[in-house]
Formats: structure tokens, C-alpha cells, sequence
């Protein structure tokens, strides 16, 4: 007989029993006061339990809750439990998974014997690796995507009954054991060859683990099915992963501050909202007069595009470099504190021994003022190297912001002279425009004019005026287009560019506060421990 996998279900086998028990009571509410009771009942023990019941045990610090055989109608208030890790909520009356956002740290859960139909509420569990939704009301296998590092998933007892939804585990690449005897679809004759080929990496199948020749077999069952599969598998994987290589490739672009500015975006961007100038497309001369400027206004783009590259690589190359001289400085300080630290605590042992073992009232007074004076020196080194540390970090901070605001201003500057030179073509290209509009209106008037145009078109030419609003209109749609993008760049690089130096400010602020408290905090240690020693000497 094949061995039981990991999870039997010995604790399902009263659960009979167990749930005319819960079905006694009334429906509950998942509340502070019955979270605060579960909390203080599978707490420490013994005196750590008794400070724990008197202090209160703060819900974020619970790596454990159980909830089981409370008639719970309604997961809620779990919200507190952030650092959770193991949730058992089986034997209740649960209709809906929800209220599980914050649980973030979730390793375990067990919502078996509810009365849950839909598998929902589960995106945010991560880190999940255990569920057990047995004996539920469960119709399809779905919405666990999330579920990365999912490995035991027990689904027995519920109401499966297509077999594609064994397809969908496929996903799950560390599922090792899986519970599904009791729906529909375990009394499907094809049903164990079928788990078995489509889930190969399976090691347990309804707690009994999978023999070798059984995968064989499966596999030599269904191979034709399983490679048209995997070759669907394959192409979905690759067109993820080219959509994920654009996405990367667009947040790259972001950072560098020059997104869609690597083709005709900008250009297309002018035309897609303009309306009058589009319809102006058919008259004579204009397409190749479009083409034209759409070429040499796409130049500039990428011109701006490569140089917003590079010039992002310059700021990265500093920024490290900031980093490493940050780094390399407070190592070095903290090297020199620790040496004084250790040269103070050899002699501290024999200080404190010397005092111990003196018994002279007059010499020991001397040596407790020497050894006092030895703890306010340590201190003075230590606050000296801090406030030399400060002073040179200060120094290498202000001089990485100038560096990175110059950065910054040149890329700004050539940026603003390379789209003025998109604003040149597009006066060009309205000036041309113009002259072609404005000699169609006068044949047109004259009757010369041959080319049949759309009717929409045409009704422009009724007059000098209303061909003159209509290419200005489409001028200004152009130029707000290009403003508007020169804006958005320049905005958002000053903003990037404030943030990181106040940033890199307040950490140091932060640092500086964080190395004067732990300073402090050795110093008062080694004080008290002189005051104690101190009073007991003297009442010796």
C-alpha cells in the first residue's frame, strides 16, 4: 500500500461530532473581544504568560492564531495581525474568504469545514504554502495566482467536477501535495492518470504518495496532449516575458525621464487630437510636406532620448559613487570607535576588579574619580569622531548636490534647446501649410482647382478667415503638445532631484541622532555600572 501522505485528515474524522457542537450555538462575529480571549488562551505560560496576561500581548507580535469550532459567520478585525504566520479557522460557519489583506506574512491557513463556494480574497498571501479549503462547497479552482510558493492545497470534500481545473495548478511550480477525493471529479475513471501526467512534479495525491510507475504510465497516456500544452505553455511564457522585458525596458526610459520619446509617440500624440489638421492631410503638396517634417521631427526625439540615457547613466555613476565614499567614511569611523571601545573595555575589567578588591577608603575614592574620568574621555572620543564623521559627510553631501544639481540643470538646458528645435519645424511646417491652404482657397476661388476633396474639407474654403483659424488651430494643438511634454520632463526630473537630496539630508540627520543615542546609551551603562559598584564598596 502506498503511504499516507503528509496531512491525513485525522482531525476531520469527529468532525461530525464536533459540528452538531458549533451548529448549538449561534452565528459570532470575528471580534476584538473574542481575538483578545484566543490571544490570552494560546499565549505563553507559566510567569511569562501571567506578565503577558497583566501588559496585554499586542496582536502585531501573535505568529499563531487559532480559531476553530467558534460558528465565526464572518472573517474580520484581523488587520492587526501583520506578522501572522499560521491561521486555523476550520469548523466554523465561514461564507466568504475576505479580510485577509493584511496578512501578508501568512504561511499556513486552514478554512476547512466552512461553508465557502468561491475560492476569492487570497491575493495579498504571498507568502502562502499550506491551504486546506476542505470539506467546503468549492465548484472551480481558480484565483490563487498569487500563490507563488504554494505546496500542500487540500481540496477534498467539495464540489469539483471539471477536470481542466487540474490544468490550472500547472502554474503552481512547488505544489507537492494535493487533496481532491470527495468532489466529482475523483470518480472520474481517468481521474489519478490524469492528476499524474498534467501534474508531474506532484509528490502526494489524496495522502497517499505517487509510485513512479504511475507517472510513467500517465505520461505514455497523455504525452500527445501534454506536449501540445506545454507548447502552448511555452508561447504564453514567452509573450509574459517580452511583455515584462517592455515593462522593465519603460520603467528604465521613466527613470531616465525620456519615455515614448524613443520614436514618433510625440508626433503621432500632436496629430491624434487634431482634428483640422488631419482633414488638411489630402490637399496637394501636404503629405510629402508631413512626411518630411515627421522625419526630421523624429530625429530630435531620439536625439533627446539618447542623451536622456546617458545622461541618466552619468547620474547613477555618481549617485553610486556617493554611496560608496558614504559607506567607506562611516565604516572607517566606526572601526575607530569600536578599536577605542575595545582598548577602554581591557581596561575597564581591571579597573573595576581594582576597585573590587580595594580596601583602603581614600585610595579606592581616587581610583573610582581615575576610572570616571577614563568613561567621560571614551565619551569625548567617541562624540569627537561623531562630529568628525558629521563634518565630512556634510562636506561630501554638499558636494555630491552641487554635482547632481549641475547634472541636472545641463540636462534640463539641452533638453529645452533640443525641443525648441521641435517648435522650429512646427513653425515651419505651419508656414508651409499655411501657403498651401491659402493658394488652394485663391484656385479654388478662381475655379482652377481640380482635386476633388471630402466635404468636410471643403466647407473650410469658404473664406480666408476660416482656412487661417483652421491651421492655427491645429499650430496651437502642436505647440501645446510639445510644451506640455518639455514641462512634464523638466517638472518631474527638479522634483526627483529635490527629493533625493532632502532625503539624503534627513538619513544623515537620522544617522547622526541614532550614533549620539547609542553613544550615550554605552555611556550610561558603563556610569551605572560604576554607581553600583560604588555604593555597594562604600557600604561594604
Amino acid at each position: 500500500m502506498a503511504s499516507l501522505g503528509p496531512y491525513p485528515p485525522t482531525h476531520w474524522a469527529a468532525s461530525g461530532k464536533m459540528n452538531r457542537l458549533c451548529n448549538s450555538m449561534e452565528p459570532r462575529v470575528m471580534d476584538d473581544d473574542m481575538l483578545k480571549l484566543a490571544v490570552g488562551e494560546q499565549g505563553p505560560r507559566e510567569e511569562a504568560g501571567q506578565l503577558a496576561k497583566q501588559e496585554g500581548i499586542l496582536f502585531k507580535d501573535v505568529l499563531s492564531l487559532q480559531l476553530d469550532f467558534q460558528n465565526i459567520l464572518r472573517i474580520d478585525n484581523l488587520w492587526q495581525f501583520e506578522n501572522l504566520r499560521k491561521l486555523q479557522l476550520d469548523n466554523n460557519l465561514i461564507e466568504r474568504i475576505e479580510g485577509l489583506e493584511n496578512l501578508t506574512h501568512l504561511v499556513w491557513l486552514d478554512l476547512s469545514f466552512n461553508n465557502i463556494e468561491a475560492i476569492e480574497g487570497l491575493d495579498a498571501l504571498v507568502n502562502l504554502e499550506d491551504l486546506s479549503l476542505f470539506n467546503n462547497r468549492i465548484t472551480k479552482i481558480d484565483s490563487l495566482d498569487s500563490l507563488v510558493k504554494l505546496q500542500v492545497l487540500s481540496l477534498g470534500n467539495n464540489q469539483i467536477g471539471n477536470m481542466m481545473n487540474i490544468i490550472y495548478l500547472r502554474r503552481f511550480k512547488d505544489l507537492r501535495t494535493l487533496s481532491l477525493s470527495g468532489n466529482p471529479i475523483a470518480e472520474a475513471e481517468d481521474y489519478k492518470m490524469f492528476i499524474c501526467a498534467y501534474l508531474p512534479d506532484l509528490v502526494y495525491l489524496d495522502f497517499r504518495r505517487i509510485d513512479d510507475h504511475m507517472k510513467e504510465l500517465a505520461e505514455m497516456k497523455h504525452q500527445y496532449s501534454i506536449d501540445e500544452l506545454k507548447h502552448r505553455e511555452n508561447l504564453i511564457q514567452a509573450r509574459l516575458e517580452d511583455e515584462q522585458a517592455r515593462r522593465e525596458e519603460l520603467e528604465e526610459h521613466k527613470a531616465a525621464f525620456v519615455e515614448h520619446l524613443n520614436g514618433s509617440f510625440l508626433f503621432d500624440s500632436m496629430y491624434a487630437e487634431d482634428v483640422e489638421g488631419s482633414k488638411l492631410t489630402c490637399l496637394p503638396g501636404v503629405s510629402e510636406l508631413l512626411e518630411a517634417y515627421k522625419d526630421k521631427f523624429v530625429i530630435i526625439c531620439l536625439n533627446i532620448f539618447e542623451y536622456g540615457l546617458k545622461q541618466q547613466e552619468k547620474r547613477k555613476v555618481e549617485l553610486d559613487t556617493f554611496n560608496e565614499c558614504i559607506h567607506e567614511a562611516i565604516q572607517e569611523n566606526q572601526e575607530q570607535g569600536k578599536h577605542k571601545i575595545a582598548k577602554f573595555e581591557e581596561k575597564h575589567l581591571l579597573s573595576l576588579s581594582a576597585i573590587r578588591d580595594e580596601s583602603e577608603l581614600t585610595k579606592l575614592e581616587k581610583k573610582i574619580v581615575e576610572y570616571s574620568g577614563d568613561i567621560t574621555e571614551l565619551f569625548n572620543v567617541l562624540m569627537t569622531l561623531e562630529m568628525q564623521l558629521v563634518e565630512q559627510l556634510e562636506e561630501t553631501i554638499n558636494m555630491f548636490e552641487r554635482n547632481i544639481v549641475d547634472l541636472v540643470g545641463l540636462f534640463i538646458e539641452n533638453v529645452q534647446s533640443l525641443m525648441a528645435q521641435c517648435r522650429d519645424l512646427e513653425n515651419h511646417h505651419h508656414e508651409k501649410l499655411l501657403e498651401i491652404s491659402i493658394n488652394t482657397l485663391e484656385k479654388i476661388a478662381k475655379g482652377e482647382f481640380d482635386e476633388d476633396l471630402p466635404d468636410d474639407v471643403r466647407s473650410l474654403f469658404v473664406d480666408k478667415d476660416t482656412i487661417v483659424n483652421a491651421v492655427g488651430a491645429s499650430h496651437d494643438i502642436h505647440l501645446l503638445k510639445i510644451d506640455n511634454r518639455e514641462d512634464e520632463l523638466v517638472t518631474r526630473i527638479n522634483s526627483w532631484c529635490t527629493h533625493l537630496v532632502d532625503k539624503i539630508h534627513k538619513d544623515e540627520i537620522t544617522r547622526n541622532h541614532k550614533r549620539v543615542k547609542e553613544i550615550n546609551q554605552y555611556i550610561d551603562h558603563m556610569q551605572n555600572e560604576l554607581d553600583n559598584l560604588e555604593c555597594s564598596d562604600l557600604i561594604d
